[in-house]
């Protein structure tokens, strides 16, 4: 005897296990490139104010395999919006102006970001603008590009607006303490040790998206023509 709802059950969960997969595979060009852009904007930016380590440490390069943090990709993955790559190592006594040199380095990589959801959002106007039949032209190939560069979007401006916050060790909390007068800086270097804790309970609680969501899709709404 043919039990159909143990077939219908299955079915359901192949067909589950089967979009994770394509969503998956969709995602990975865009989160690679995002993380990749971010760590090599910090790195780059870095060696032309005159420090030399991260270049010498081969970071100055679109290679992902130099960038990519197993852990923290995974997490992008899976969150959509927590995650990250291997830090990008500095020397700040190889800098002339140690302050301001360590906050262009630190809006380097959002800004990168940015920039990258702009490129991707231009692409992705342009895409719709062709219509259906230009995407139907090679529906295997042009499809998932179009996802891609909906994705993109999305990716980067989360990337730069979650890095902007100003928590320890995210890029916003470098901003915020070199603005900080001294002794107010003083005090804000001592939360850094509390700072990735303090992190992972705003994400565990729902409080840092409810914080940052806003904003991400108030952003991706202006870059894509307000589709969202």
């Amino acid at each position: 005897m043919i039990n159909f709802k143990i077939i219908g059950n299955f079915k359901r969960k192949s067909e589950m296990v089967q979009d994770f997969l394509q969503r998956t595979l969709l995602l990975v060009p865009p989160v690679l490139l995002a993380l990749t852009i971010h760590e090599c904007a910090h790195a780059w930016v870095a060696y032309r104010l005159g420090d030399p380590t991260a270049k010498m440490l081969g970071r100055v390069t679109l290679n992902p395999l130099r960038h990519l943090d197993p852990i923290g990709t995974i997490m992008l993955f899976f969150s959509g919006l927590f995650g990250w790559a291997k830090p990008v190592p500095i020397n700040p006594r190889n800098f002339r102006n140690i302050s301001r040199s360590i906050t262009l380095v630190s809006v380097a990589g959002p800004l990168s970001n940015l920039l990258l959801a702009a490129i991707s959002a231009i692409a992705y106007k342009l895409l719709i603008m062709a219509g259906p039949a230009f995407l139907d032209t090679y529906p295997t190939v042009m499809r998932p590009v179009f996802a891609m560069t909906e994705l993109s979007v999305i990716i980067n401006v989360s990337l730069a607006v979650f890095n902007m916050v100003p928590i320890p060790p995210l890029d916003g909390s470098k901003v915020l303490g070199n603005l900080l007068p001294p002794d107010k800086a003083f005090a804000w270097a001592r939360f850094e040790q509390y700072g990735f804790i303090v992190l992972l309970a705003l994400i565990a609680t729902g409080m840092l998206n409810k914080f940052v969501s806003p904003i991400i899709f108030l952003m991706v709404g202006l870059l894509t023509g307000g589709i969202y």
